[in-house]
């Protein structure tokens, strides 16, 4: 097919995967068209709460080719942006934004990407969507009269100065966004279980090795030798590890019903899903159900560390060897 809408490989997303992707499809010299729907460069990243840092340092945080710049400490979300919008432009990705995919048709052999009035075309589709844009929030029965969040809209402390707030989650961005209100607001922080501490040596960087020892077991065919959850639920980074040693966060048993929630604020931490709306009908489970669709990222539900910076590279090199193998070209 031609047309100057029609491509070997169309990437939707432009985050950490769909850039790590088209990295690789790049390099082979694969026609290859990126679709975002943000404004501007920089994935989820952009959205993070203010005070969000990565697990590891920067030399632990890189995309493939590139290493991440400097920076003492955890680097925060504005690091992390500068850093994707640096390599995007470093290696000419072509990416268009703000592109809203709405649907993703396969015909004989071709790929057919709807964005509002526009279709384009390909051969292979990237899913790269990532979970930010699908927040999960149980359903409890009962009624809450306060405001409802979720740690993909929570803006920092400022809102809850000198009020009375409950977070829900036993994970990571539980334990961080209620370590921080503690210091301006009266917490509640109910978890479904007693908070599962990692030891206080663990980080991204442990959890990075494990996970590439994970992801190069399943890869052999040898047993799984376990996810970063055998070691516990919660990094403890230096603010969580401050509040829960001085007794300012403390867990209380999950409530059953909303109605027993006192608070002002309700701050729901209870994770995501991966966004796969526009291919969603083109899968069973997590299979595609034609050849040419590809899922790169989405955590542990596509591969340990997949959704980690760098964790992803692995998984969109295999996927960019697979689209160019089938066009002629190498991945190397």
């Amino acid at each position: 097919m031609s047309g100057s809408d029609h491509h070997e490989a169309i990437i939707i997303g432009g985050g950490q995967a769909g850039l790590a992707t088209a990295y690789y499809l790049l390099r082979a010299g694969v026609d290859t068209l990126v679709l975002d729907d943000q404004p501007r460069p920089g994935g989820g990243w952009v959205h993070v709460w203010p005070s969000m840092t990565l697990f590891s340092t920067a030399e632990f945080s890189n995309l493939p080719g590139w290493p991440m710049p400097d920076y003492d400490g955890f680097p925060p979300a504005e690091h992390v942006v500068d850093y994707l919008t640096a390599y995007e432009q470093r290696y000419r990705i072509p990416v268009e934004r703000p592109v809203h995919v709405d649907r993703v048709n396969y015909d004989d052999g071709i790929y057919y990407i709807r964005a509002g009035k526009k279709t384009f075309t390909a051969t292979h589709v990237v899913a790269a969507t990532g979970t930010w844009s699908a927040p999960f929030i149980p359903f409890y029965p009962g009624s809450f009269a306060g405001t409802h969040w979720h740690s993909a809209s929570y803006p920092g402390i400022e809102p809850f100065r000198g009020t009375k707030v409950a977070v829900v989650g036993g994970a990571n961005s539980g334990a961080q966004i209620a370590a921080e209100l503690t210091r301006v607001a009266e917490v509640t922080w109910y978890t479904r279980r007693s908070p599962r501490w990692m030891p206080d040596d663990v980080d991204g960087r442990v959890l990075f090795r494990r996970n590439r020892q994970r992801a190069l077991a399943i890869g052999r065919g040898e047993p799984d030798p376990g996810a970063d959850s055998q070691l516990g639920d919660i990094v403890v980074l230096p603010e969580v590890r401050g509040a829960r040693d001085t007794g300012q966060l403390r867990a209380t048993p999950m409530f059953t019903s909303l109605d027993e929630v006192d608070a002002d604020h309700l701050i729901w931490c209870t994770g995501f899903r991966p966004a796969l709306g526009p291919v969603r009908r083109l899968l069973d489970g997590n299979t595609p159900r034609h050849p040419g669709l590809h899922l790169v990222g989405y955590g542990d539900w596509a591969g340990p560390g997949a959704a980690t910076i760098t964790g992803v590279g692995p998984y969109a090199k295999q996927a960019a060897r697979q689209i160019a193998t089938s066009v002629g070209k190498t991945v190397k």
